[in-house]
């Protein structure tokens, strides 16, 4: 029999965890349901155990930190990950591990973004930063993923036991989506739909916690993509370098002298520039190739190691 463990991670959820680990024993009556409290100063263990979860703590502060603990240290045929505040329904539960279990998808997301997401959410800024990562990630690896950032995924034991994660807190997600498409995992999404917090406020700081989540894509579309990346600042920095540069070029061809000796130094400097941009590309290109094969090798012994 297939293993499903329901994952749910908390930070002061003390009015919504019992409810939420009742629905899911409900919706999978064979999981495992864990909490982890990450230094929740409410009754949060208290409530998740009384409703028949097994509870762990973790005490490094952020939800990337409790992800890195829950992949660690639970053993399953298919991960259910899910927020601890109520906002995403159970009920679907059952599908999104069916994905995984039955139909060979590494990591099903619950895409609350085409279904009524921006009705739910009052927050018009985390609306416009939802739709801002899905464009950058989108743009950047050439993907059609609808929601990037949402918090109820399920995943199988491969994408678990070989996914680093390097993410600290709420950027984990958009992390593992990035992780899943540079890697090649197969990845589907279900429309669910999404219901609003009932008590205290979202902990996502719209602007501290999205810049940081662009922050993020930008370092992995940097890891993930070198060629294309510093392949691009190069070509900016060879444009201004030639707008610089040649209306001195012309202007000594006409008279002989060259007048602007500093704007000729600056054009040549931003053209090594262009240049030294260009062959870290190849090379960090060259270097991301072969993580990428002894990745390939990981997955293979790991699926071995299953069979």
């Amino acid at each position: 029999m297939k293993k499903i463990a329901v994952l749910i991670p908390c930070f002061n959820e003390g009015k919504t965890v019992a409810k939420v680990v009742k629905d899911f024993k409900k919706a999978l009556p064979r999981a495992k349901i864990y909490v982890y409290d990450n230094n929740s100063t409410d009754d949060t263990s208290k409530k998740a155990k009384s409703a028949g979860a097994i509870v762990k703590s973790e005490c490094r502060q952020g939800k990337g930190n409790v992800v890195r603990a829950m992949f660690c240290d639970i053993d399953a045929d298919c991960y259910l990950m899910v927020d601890g505040d109520d906002t995403y329904p159970a009920n679907r539960a059952k599908e999104l591990c069916n994905m995984v279990l039955s139909s060979g998808v590494d990591m099903a997301i619950g895409d609350r973004l085409s279904s009524n997401y921006f009705k739910e959410n009052k927050r018009r800024f985390h609306n416009i930063g939802n739709r801002l990562v899905r464009f950058l990630i989108n743009r950047f690896f050439k993907s059609d993923i609808k929601d990037v950032m949402s918090g109820y995924r399920a995943f199988s034991r491969t994408f678990v036991k070989t996914y680093p994660v390097l993410s600290g807190g709420f950027e984990v997600e958009t992390e593992m989506t990035i992780h899943a498409l540079d890697k090649r995992f197969s990845v589907k999404e279900m429309p669910i739909t999404y219901k609003n917090r009932e008590y205290g406020k979202s902990k996502l700081n719209t602007f501290s916690d999205g810049a940081i989540v662009v922050r993020t894509i930008i370092r992995l579309f940097e890891e993930c993509r070198p060629m294309m990346f510093f392949g691009f600042l190069a070509f900016l920095f060879s444009v201004v370098a030639l707008i610089m540069g040649i209306p001195v070029v012309v202007e000594f061809f006409d008279t002989g002298v060259v007048p602007r000796f500093p704007t000729l130094i600056t054009a040549g400097f931003l053209m090594m520039v262009a240049l030294m941009m260009m062959v870290c590309g190849i090379i960090l290109k060259v270097i991301s190739r072969k993580h990428k094969e002894m990745f390939e090798l990981t997955l293979i012994r790991e699926r071995n190691v299953r069979l």
